[in-house]
């Protein structure tokens, strides 16, 4: 009996290392992705003729995502994160009317961009919850 009690904690730890790494790749995608596109949005509204935010005051302004205070367990970080990105996804449809009105093609390009990588995500996310 203590032999196949042990191969399993074996095994449930080897998933358990084989899911960290395989959720610590991803993350790491998501945000170099992300971290990218900072650059991307900040050229297209200096493009715009506005000053690009650049401090966390200026974010922590803008964002409509509010920070969490707590450590939260895993699969509550996990759809902490697909609300965030479906925000996103929100925000971004949000606006194409005013980019539409206004004739503005590149901007619509990065929306639809970005619209298409958080929606996405959002479903890589929630299939981790399913």
């Amino acid at each position: 009996m203590k032999r196949p009690i042990k191969r399993w904690l074996c095994v449930s730890r080897i998933l358990v290392a084989i899911q960290f790494n395989s959720l610590h790749n991803m993350f790491m995608d998501q945000y170099t992705e992300q971290w990218n596109a900072l650059d991307v949005i900040a050229e297209r509204i200096r493009a715009l003729g506005f000053p690009a935010p650049g401090t966390y005051k200026q974010f922590i302004k803008l964002a409509s995502i509010k920070e969490v205070e707590s450590v939260p367990k895993a699969n509550e970080m996990i759809q902490l994160l697909v609300n965030a990105h479906e925000a996103v996804a929100r925000t971004a449809r949000s606006i194409f009317d005013v980019v539409d009105e206004a004739n503005d093609q590149p901007t619509a390009d990065v929306l639809t961009q970005r619209l298409d990588i958080h929606e996405k995500t959002a479903w890589m996310l929630r299939s981790l919850l399913e």
